[in-house]
């Protein structure tokens, strides 16, 4: 008898997770430490740095294949996701800022160009890179797994979650990352509802539309994409919404309408028979004419074309017992208004509102609340993409947009991929407490960081007022943390491991002006530096502060601003080429407001000017006192730094743990030249 057996089969009585494959117990459940829900972008981005970090999880997928979404969607097959291979730089960091489809990872070549050159990709492209993407770098995705039911539970380790598949195999885990995306169609409820297709169903042959008048729903790229597929072959087409169309180019928000979808502008605002309007869905009612439905005898006869009537519910009688297929002709809107836009029948009716998250499969211990904006169709989360009441449940990707619906790029492949690299590093700090990723620096070098991550930094760039980067001040040396959520900012120290010194932080962000203009207009840029502060595109602002703001502040921060008011902030003027390296401009502005923060000059100094400067002050310049005088660039046989130490010792450096202004600081600023510049509001 083998002497082991005893021992194996205590281990399989008991229990022990190592000794079933994918953690399966014996029970048929699986556990793990993270459950991924959906193999998206969004999924995918998270198992890579879940693989990375070496973690047990497992990324489950209902469908059979990688980024299932893209298979149907967008319905005319073309990504609006620019694609833009040539850069002119080989930095990968920089060229990310123009690539919108590509997921990171450390391979260089691990990018969406390989299965597609093309500028707007076509949407077939997608799934293969994910494909690619998942299978190259080895991560660990179940297929054909349908959760139908997620649950909560509490147990003596915590909170677990509680994943049903369709055949009632459980998948157990202390963290659920819902990377599901969007796919359940929105509706709009009215009379007449029942007689609008679905984008996701219409026929996407333009020959089906021949010489028909169209109706579609919603004024955003799935609508506009429709209307340019069929406007050649249909009569007219028609769109309606409650709000007028916003283009992605006045908002700089990506979902709003593109360029690339936009030509039925052209043919409404040059008259050739297309259109918009705008009124409230709820208000509106679809109908079918009475006489259209039965014949003077009252028996029903059929129709092969049915026209469609847009009116308004309140004209409708008796709205209780109408449906969308009986009305009179008193009750059209052109009986009420004759010269209203949309008096004539429709031949069709299309509804293309976008989709909302599903929320279906939550049980109530586990649903996540809906969010405020968005009409409610995503979930409401923290500003660390947990939900609000469902602590260990995170949502990732385009269903986390709800944290910057309409206001950066968050619902989007390359603003979510950066987003999902946060909620890593949260999770890292929570569950395994390593403190997010920093680099360390001398305050003499922290000029030229910043200028290096605001010139070529992809995540800050494309999450726009979202991401920043937060700088940890601690006298003579500083701390870089990359891409911090900036809405979470006073719970900064135990979402991110690291502490905040006497000295205050910085916080670097990259944001658009506040004042509406014409951005195709003359002097819609402002290129003067004195003036930066009123720059309108894209541009680095910096605030200081000399503590962490509050909840209470972030609350109450002022209309449109990102982060609270500071104690000092520094806008760098925009610029044409999104290159902000010039010397006066750019350069200059922004040292005089970094020594303003610190207190110190920050200026290089050849060794002979920290000679003179060490001999005339009793505390040089921080370059000369890390350089010249920690016998940094001078050699050693140097009679010039025998006849230093022969002068006296030097002052030694103040205690970097305490506070305070030196009060050689003003003279020093005033020898820089180092006046406050018109760039630097710095009273409130």
């Amino acid at each position: 008898m083998d002497p082991n057996l005893p021992y194996l089969t205590l281990l399989i009585l008991i229990g022990c997770p190592e000794c079933f494959p994918d953690g399966l117990q014996q029970n048929g459940t699986r556990r793990h430490d993270y459950c991924v829900l959906g193999a998206g972008p969004s999924g995918l981005q998270m198992g890579y740095f879940l693989s990375r970090a070496k973690r047990d999880y497992v990324i489950i997928e209902r469908n059979s294949g990688p980024g299932s979404f893209f298979n149907k969607y967008p319905r005319h097959r073309k990504l609006i996701s620019i694609n833009k291979i040539y850069t002119g730089s080989q930095n990968r960091e920089f060229n990310m800022r123009h690539d919108w489809n590509s997921l990171l990872s450390h391979r260089p070549d691990l990018l969406l160009k390989r299965v597609s050159r093309d500028f707007f990709p076509p949407a077939d492209a997608f799934p293969v890179y994910l494909s690619m993407f998942e299978k190259e770098l080895g991560l660990r995705v179940r297929y054909g797994v349908d959760i139908g039911r997620i649950g909560a539970v509490r147990s003596p380790e915590g909170r677990r979650y509680i994943l049903t598949d369709q055949h009632q195999l459980d998948y157990k885990c202390s963290v659920l990352l819902v990377a599901s995306g969007l796919w359940v169609p929105q509706r709009a409820e009215f009379v007449g509802s029942d007689l609008v297709e679905g984008y996701e169903s219409i026929s996407t042959d333009p020959e089906d539309y021949k010489d028909q008048a169209v109706l579609i729903l919603g004024k955003g790229n799935s609508a506009f994409e429709t209307a340019q597929s069929i406007s050649g072959r249909a009569k007219l087409v028609h769109m309606l919404s409650p709000n007028p169309v916003r283009l992605a180019w006045q908002t700089h928000y990506v979902g709003d309408l593109r360029a690339v979808n936009n030509d039925l502008l052209d043919t409404y605002q040059l008259k050739s028979l297309d259109g918009l309007a705008e009124i409230p869905l709820d208000k509106i009612a679809i109908t079918q004419l009475k006489e259209q439905c039965r014949s003077r005898s009252g028996a029903k006869k059929k129709v092969k074309k049915p026209k469609f009537y847009v009116t308004l519910k309140k004209y409708l009688r008796h709205q209780e017992e109408k449906n969308g297929s009986d009305a009179t002709g008193e009750e059209t809107l052109e009986y009420h208004l004759d010269n209203f836009s949309m008096r004539k029948p429709y031949d069709r009716v299309i509804s293309c509102l976008g989709f909302r998250f599903n929320f279906s499969i939550f049980h109530s211990s586990a649903r996540p609340l809906n969010s405020d904006n968005a009409r409610g169709r995503l979930p409401r989360l923290t500003a660390w993409y947990e939900g609000e009441d469902t602590p260990g449940l995170f949502v990732l990707g385009t269903a986390a947009h709800s944290r910057d619906y309409r206001s950066s790029a968050g619902g989007f492949v390359h603003g979510f991929r950066y987003t999902v690299r946060s909620v890593h590093r949260v999770l890292e700090q929570r569950y395994h407490g390593n403190a997010w990723q920093s680099t360390e620096l001398s305050t003499t070098q922290l000029q030229s960081w910043i200028l290096k991550r605001i010139n070529e930094a992809s995540g800050p760039y494309q999450m726009f007022e979202v991401l920043g980067d937060v700088i940890l001040l601690r006298g003579s040396r500083c701390e870089y943390v990359e891409e911090f959520t900036l809405q979470a900012l006073p719970r900064f120290s135990s979402l991110s491991g690291h502490e905040v010194s006497d000295h205050g932080l910085i916080v670097l962000v990259m944001q658009y002006g506040k004042k509406k203009v014409d951005y195709l207009g003359r002097g819609r840029a402002d290129t003067e530096w004195t003036t930066a502060w009123k720059s309108n595109f894209l541009h680095p602002v910096l605030y200081y502060y000399d503590k962490l703001p509050t909840d209470e502040e972030m609350k109450l921060r002022p209309s449109g601003w990102t982060l609270p008011r500071p104690k000092a902030i520094h806008h760098m003027v925009e610029d044409f080429l999104t290159e902000w390296g010039t010397p006066i401009s750019h350069i200059q502005p922004l040292r005089r407001f970094l020594e303003h923060c610190v207190q110190t000059d920050l200026r290089a100094f050849y060794a002979e000017s920290c000679f003179r400067l060490s001999l005339a002050h009793r505390r040089p310049p921080l370059f000369c006192q890390q350089g010249y005088l920690e016998r940094q660039g001078v050699a050693r046989d140097s009679r010039l730094w025998q006849h230093g130490q022969d002068g006296g010792p030097r002052p030694t450096e103040r205690d970097e743990g305490t506070s305070g202004e030196d009060p050689a600081f003003p003279t020093y600023l005033a020898q820089a030249g180092a006046s406050f510049s018109a760039g630097l509001k710095l009273d409130f």
